[in-house]
């Protein structure tokens, strides 16, 4: 029988099951991994530095794309910064507007990391069921901003506009007949709280047909369990947070342990896992989908009935309405200003965290007084448990490298910035 060899071998970074340019450098015995060694930097933008050359409201639309699963909960970390340096009091319906499209974020990224991670282990289906439910909400996304992804939705002081009183329609064409359209169209003849409520009444039994998929699966198990443990001591060592940190038996959520917006006004349980592997990793994000459900149905029901603000009426942070900047000077002066120049910020320190789908997302912001920050450092949770690499894969099958990034749900955007 040959020897079997030691030999190291390049994983990426183009590698499909890598979730971005990740090149993992894994010395290996025969099929067993002996180092694991990310590299990082092959999709590095400078998005740190380009805030720093750029008025405080023109790098929103830079935070949606550092995590492109999440885009509106980066968008939330950089906004609670601003808004803690210039002490701006956000409008309640506008928190709660926060939060609910905060948690419609968190299933988003959900149901791509379970579509992605499920199809790297071998379930196809999976993928195309998450992908269904992620148009919906995609949907959503674009009533509110415009944009399917890069939403550019929260502003500091609010959010950019109220929620339309009706949703877009489908519209028949050449590749869709008007009975197509119209059966696509059924749920949205109402506002956009219409739509949510008629997703979250349907989503609880779309999680059920994907926890019958996987939950008991005989494969899905023999790929996740005892694979990648990390114990809750280790994790906390290692600066996991979210999902991550919770698989491993921590109840730690920001939005329980240090309220933000309105997160103590809604009702909704920490999921937490026991032996910090792949397998109860899933648990837990399969729960948090849950979870977030429900604050979805609890924001809907607090937005139907309380009608108000948006967004500051501080016309130097938040611009005026349209129909005042056409009518009245000042006004237009304020939205001009606003829209060139920016703003200055009091000379500060501050850091502002989230609780993103992820982990802990948080943007520390330094201002000397101008109109753009002197420093920014984002903290983004990827780069943590990427860090945790080597340890949770040594010992492991090649095969596994696959389900432990997978079950780090990793995005190369926020790793690199």
């Amino acid at each position: 029988m040959p020897e079997i060899r030691n030999y190291t071998l390049n994983f990426g970074p183009q590698h499909p099951a890598a979730h971005g340019v990740l090149r993992l450098v894994l010395e290996m015995d025969g099929e067993v991994i002996e180092r694991a060694d990310p590299h990082i930097g092959l999709l590095h933008r400078a998005t740190e530095k380009l805030a720093e050359t750029k008025p405080f409201n023109q790098t929103i639309g830079y935070m949606d794309r550092l995590d492109y699963v999440s885009m509106m909960c980066n968008e939330h970390g950089y906004v609670m910064a601003i808004e803690k340096l210039l002490g701006v009091e956000v409008p309640l319906r506008a928190q709660y507007i926060r939060v609910m499209f905060d948690e419609i974020t968190r299933i988003m990224n959900h149901l791509m990391w379970i579509g992605t991670h499920a199809l790297d282990v071998g379930a196809m289906t999976m993928f195309l069921y998450a992908f269904r439910e992620r148009e919906d909400l995609m949907d959503m996304y674009e009533a509110v901003s415009g944009a399917r992804m890069h939403a550019t939705y929260y502003r500091p002081g609010g959010v950019a506009r109220d929620l339309p009183d009706r949703m877009p329609q489908h519209q028949e064409s050449r590749w869709r007949s008007k009975k197509e359209a119209d059966r696509l169209n059924e749920n949205r003849q109402g506002s956009l709280l219409d739509f949510a409520d008629d997703f979250t009444r349907r989503f609880p039994g779309y999680v059920d047909e994907y926890e019958t998929l996987l939950t008991d699966n005989r494969i899905w198990k023999q790929r996740t369990v005892g694979i990648g443990v990390v114990s809750e001591e280790r994790a906390y060592q290692l600066g996991f947070t979210g999902p991550m940190l919770r698989g491993s038996g921590v109840a730690w959520d920001l939005r329980k342990k240090r309220p933000y917006e309105v997160y103590d006004r809604v009702d909704f349980d920490i999921p937490i896992g026991t032996s910090g592997d792949c397998y109860d990793r899933y648990l837990v994000r399969m729960e948090e989908m849950r979870q977030s459900n429900r604050i979805i149905r609890q924001c809907i029901d607090w937005l139907r009935a309380n009608p108000g603000p948006v967004v500051s009426d501080n016309h130097k942070v938040a611009p005026p309405r349209r129909e005042q900047a056409k009518a009245d000077m000042e006004s237009l002066i304020h939205h001009f200003k606003l829209f060139t120049e920016g703003y200055t910020v009091p000379a500060g320190e501050v850091y502002a965290a989230v609780e993103h789908p992820k982990g802990e997302f948080g943007v520390y912001l330094v201002s000397d007084g101008a109109n753009k920050p002197y420093r920014v450092k984002v903290r983004a949770p990827g780069f943590a448990h990427l860090s945790a690499m080597n340890e949770m894969a040594q010992g492991h099958m090649l095969a596994d490298v696959v389900a432990i990034i997978g079950t780090q749900d990793i995005v190369f955007g926020e790793i690199d910035r």
